[in-house]
């Protein structure tokens, strides 16, 4: 049970606060790449970390995350015209380029120094696995990309998605690395849902609802192992990666389904944004398989037409079918595992009160995922903060059988490191 400061401090992303500077310490994702395609395109709004921006790409390609209202009068920069390498305030016709510099005031008479004097606040940005990076920390800070294994793939092996969850991020990630709820809240649709059919590990699965956790500290955060009874000789392991701040990897089901993760990246403090991607490694999608990614299968949800906003909702109780609860086609009566995991995550709250929390032995990793976020609070300014180095996030999770007197660090050291070209390790 965490008491409401520190609640407060591992909730609170906006500028100025303790877990915002943290996070403005590391490379972000905010937009697909498709979002702001081709040259001249259209701005798009986004915030992140409770700061509203503008996105664009200049007339040579060039991306630009700048503050989304002009210097001016304060008005937003996504009426303003894209054209001639900068973004065109649509009030006053004040000018501005990727890199925040106000470089035409024609309101203003000509030849007026003021230009000079005006910067809006501008982020570095880069694209690579076909989604946008922005960086919002200190300029001297800057660390390098994160290596997550499916930013290296060709698009053709890898599904990327995001939609907005309206919940602050810590209960959306600790959802991430709970393994113990995969017994419950999905139990009646590992068998159907056609990215995690067919496996043998789903009926232990089904068979163990008590795992016994054990977690470690790695480079990036935590491996996190979920323990079930297997046979007389062995354990059935899913071991979890988190990695700071925000990344998990989901153990896989079976090597013929695709590796999955998520980040939970904040928008503001009550809302944040869940991307979710599946890949192969060593094959592309096939057409059954893309199928179900772009209806919203697995960890993907449907949208309400134009938005990144699940059909599912509170408004509607997630499309709730009591009957399939009651026929067990569904634990909670609502279909998708995104929507069964967001839905329950959402009821807690937009922030949840954890000072009313009874944690059990199943949330040792939430707990030690909360004390490494914490930690990392009294060393901000450091370069050695988990996660920041690359090698930290090139790494994949695993399922796997493994003798009893065997460690689970040590029986899965081997399948857990990313191998190119080579597939995944799992049952």
């Amino acid at each position: 049970m965490l008491t409401r400061e520190q609640n407060d401090l591992l909730t609170k992303t906006g500028p100025g606060t303790s877990m915002g500077d943290l996070f403005r310490r590391y490379w972000i994702p905010a937009l697909h790449a498709e979002e702001i395609e081709g040259a001249d395109s259209d701005p798009v709004r986004i915030k992140l970390l409770g700061e509203e921006l503008i996105a664009f790409r200049d007339s040579e390609g060039r991306i630009g995350i700048l503050d989304e209202f002009c210097a001016h009068r304060t008005a937003s920069l996504f009426f303003g015209r894209n054209e001639e390498c900068g973004l065109r305030c649509a009030y006053h016709g004040w000018k501005y380029d990727v890199d925040g510099n106000c470089v035409d005031m024609p309101s203003e008479p000509e030849g007026t120094k003021m230009r000079e004097k005006i910067k809006l606040r501008a982020y570095p940005a880069v694209e690579a696995g076909g989604v946008i990076w922005i960086y919002m920390g200190p300029a001297d800070k800057k660390p390098p990309l994160p290596e997550l294994e499916w930013i290296g793939l060709r698009p053709e092996q890898r599904f990327i998605s995001k939609r907005r969850q309206f919940s602050n991020y810590l209960q959306a990630m600790e959802g991430g690395i709970d393994s113990s709820h995969v017994s419950f809240a999905h139990r009646f649709n590992l068998d159907d849902d056609p990215l995690h059919s067919g496996t043998e590990g789903n009926k232990y699965l089904k068979a163990d609802t008590r795992p016994r956790f054990e977690v470690s500290e790695s480079d990036g955060g935590l491996l996190i192992g979920a323990r079930r009874n297997a046979d007389e000789k062995n354990y059935y392991w899913r071991i979890t990666q988190w990695m700071m701040p925000w990344y998990t990897i989901i153990p896989p089901f079976g090597t013929h389904n695709p590796l999955g993760g998520h980040a939970w990246v904040p928008i503001d403090d009550e809302t944040c944004w869940a991307w979710s991607w599946n890949y192969h490694p060593t094959q592309d999608f096939g057409e059954r398989e893309l199928d179900a990614l772009q209806g919203g299968d697995g960890i993907h949800v449907k949208y309400k037409p134009g938005t990144y906003d699940p059909i599912a909702e509170r408004s509607n109780d997630y499309l709730m079918d009591r009957g399939a609860q009651r026929r067990k086609e569904s634990f909670s009566g609502i279909a998708g595992i995104a929507a069964q995991d967001f839905s329950l995550q959402e009821s807690m709250g937009q922030i949840c009160d954890r000072t009313k929390e009874r944690l059990g032995t199943s949330d040792a990793a939430i707990i030690l995922a909360r004390r490494r976020l914490l930690a990392a609070l009294e060393d901000v300014d450091s370069d050695d903060l988990p996660g920041l180095d690359p090698a930290h996030t090139n790494v994949r999770s695993t399922s796997v059988l493994l003798p009893k007197e065997v460690p689970f660090e040590e029986g899965a050291a081997e399948a857990i490191q990313v191998r190119p070209g080579e597939n995944f390790v799992s049952i």
